[in-house]
């Protein structure tokens, strides 16, 4: 895992019949040596399996857990099983913890961050879309800036918070607590004001974030989900459709804001704020809880509108991803190309970015003629 930092990789993936293979900038690249035997990739990674986890691999065949190397950069590891061997894939997450503009984040994100109260922030996206990044940040900025009582609840923890005027106390999953359920039932008890739970992944998470956020906390959640009209579906489903009019109605009145984000490959000219390539930015959908979007979320089916809202709510905060798209094309951040490849609507985006390139020439233009 040493080779992660020196090639500034984010990921490693290790399976028997093929060399280990770094992902650098968004893409897999094989390391130059000898595929490994099935043999030599259960050698490899058994070192590095805690022992209270090692009965738990055997049983379930899969184990999430994090460790750190002694630069302090933790790794999320999921080993696994197939064919009867170990593969694993490897994720580093830097010690410390980005910033807001180290993320390339609008300033929408800041602002959720300073949100006090009640309520429910869902950060949404596929896997490896950079939720846990967005969410740390928001997180440290809170932990940074208030005298808050933070819980969060992990599998496994990734960044660790130190620090700060905040009292952050992290749980994690098979380690510190058996499972999500038994966490959230104790930690309306641990006096919390900012509750972050790891991933909503059944019926009884929801519920027990929808509550939390409803009984005077903040909650901050993260989810997969492709964007932010799924985000409702994606819930939906975990409950039987005898309940959905309850669900629609706790969510109505519980939720702030949706982030939605995927990652693109950044322009190879564009530098992140340490003066190196950037290597990936985010693409973001921003929902935020107005009265409209409340109607419409208690409403059957109401989430297919909140695209038309996101996208005539621009005043509001909200962004959509064709907007952030066409932003970070005006900012030369992203190639028009990738931009494309990228877009929920490409004639949409292709509007966009010739306004942009037609207000840019007649600046260009007023100012050569003065």
């Amino acid at each position: 895992m040493a080779g992660m930092r020196r090639t500034n990789a984010s990921d490693l993936h290790v399976k028997p019949g093929k060399p280990p293979c770094y992902r650098v900038g968004g893409l897999l690249r094989a390391i130059e040596m000898e595929p490994l035997t099935a043999e030599e990739s259960d050698h490899l990674l058994a070192p590095i399996i805690p022992e209270a986890l090692q009965a738990k691999l055997v049983r379930d065949g899969s184990l999430d857990f994090a460790t750190f190397d002694e630069h302090g950069d933790r790794f999320r590891v999921n080993i696994f099983h197939a064919g009867g061997h170990s593969h694993a894939a490897i994720r580093r997450v830097r010690a410390e913890i980005p910033d807001f503009d180290q993320l390339n984040l609008p300033p929408i994100y800041r602002k959720l961050a300073d949100t006090t109260g009640e309520g429910l922030i869902l950060i949404v996206g596929v896997t490896g879309s950079g939720k846990s990044s967005t969410a740390a940040a928001m997180l440290q900025h809170i932990n940074l800036q208030r005298a808050e009582n933070i819980i969060t609840i992990e599998d496994p923890v990734e960044f660790r918070f130190a620090g700060g005027r905040g009292y952050v106390s992290q749980r994690e999953i098979g380690i510190d607590v058996p499972d999500f359920p038994t966490a959230l039932r104790a930690v309306v008890r641990q006096d919390p004001d900012i509750v972050f739970i790891g991933e909503l992944r059944d019926q009884e998470t929801i519920l027990a974030a929808i509550q939390a956020a409803e009984t005077g906390h903040l909650v901050f959640a993260s989810m997969h989900s492709a964007d932010t009209q799924n985000a409702f579906s994606r819930i939906l489903e975990f409950f039987p459709i005898t309940q959905h009019a309850f669900v629609r109605g706790a969510l109505s009145t519980s939720l702030k804001a949706i982030c939605a984000q995927r990652l693109l490959p950044a322009d190879l000219q564009f530098m992140n704020a340490e003066g190196k390539p950037a290597g990936i930015v985010p693409a973001v959908e921003v929902l935020l809880s107005t009265p409209m979007v409340r109607d419409r979320i208690r409403e059957p089916g109401g989430e297919a509108d909140m695209p038309t809202i996101i996208a005539s709510s621009v005043a509001d905060g909200m962004c959509s991803f064709t907007m952030s798209l066409a932003e970070l094309v005006r900012k030369e951040m992203v190639n028009v190309r990738v931009a494309m490849e990228y877009a929920p609507n490409r004639d949409a985006l292709d509007a966009m970015v010739k306004g942009v390139q037609v207000r840019a020439t007649g600046m260009v233009s007023r100012l050569k003629s003065h």
